[in-house]
């Protein structure tokens, strides 16, 4: 397999760190998709897996004859869609109505090759600590938030917020291992033969 012939298409630097742990050969091109071009309508996997499949299909009509691999993450909350903030008042209502309680991560997956799709997802609840208004304020001055669901990241000093989590740690990251192992299986790729 060449370098050209996986594109993950995806502009997040954890899905490139979590795909990079194995030794899988990969290139990652961003797809020109709008997000916001498929509305939320109470199913969050169908949600997520249409705008996955959006950007496979993006992709799919530059590359062809590639195999391409897309996700798109969102956060889920008593029917309340939160995807990556746009302004540091979003960012801080987001993570007001979080703290304290549970959530669910949702990723969809997408895999297209030969001219098939293929679709999965990955669900994780995870409950965050109650948080005061100056930790909130505090964790977004530190933190990078713009470009994750929710406004938090589970890594690294991020994970302070959270108090446990129920399911796949890298879903809520952006991309599941085993719900992309299950995936590449379509592809006759097992993740199991590319470990590093």
């Amino acid at each position: 397999m060449t370098t050209s012939q996986l594109i993950l298409g995806s502009q997040s630097p954890r899905r490139k760190e979590i795909l990079s742990f194995f030794s899988l050969p990969f290139e990652t091109i961003s797809p020109d998709f709008d997000e916001n071009s498929i509305p939320f309508q109470e199913s969050v996997p169908d949600y997520v897996c249409q705008i996955a499949e959006g950007k496979a299909k993006k992709l799919a009509e530059q590359h062809p004859n590639s195999l391409i691999l897309t996700a798109d993450t969102t956060v889920y909350r008593k029917g309340k869609i939160y995807g990556k903030p746009n302004t540091p008042e979003e960012a801080f209502q987001a993570f007001s109505e979080l703290a304290g309680d549970w959530h669910s991560v949702y990723t969809g997956l997408c895999l297209f090759k030969d001219g098939f799709f293929w679709n999965n997802f990955e669900e994780t609840r995870v409950l965050f600590n109650p948080l005061s208004h100056e930790e909130i304020r505090h964790y977004h001055k530190m933190l990078h938030w713009s470009d994750k669901a929710g406004g938090y990241s589970i890594q690294l000093a991020g994970g302070l917020a959270i108090k446990k989590i129920d399911g796949c740690y890298y879903n809520v990251m952006g991309l599941p291992i085993n719900s992309v192992r299950k995936l590449l299986l379509n592809a006759n790729i097992d993740l199991w033969n590319y470990l590093k």
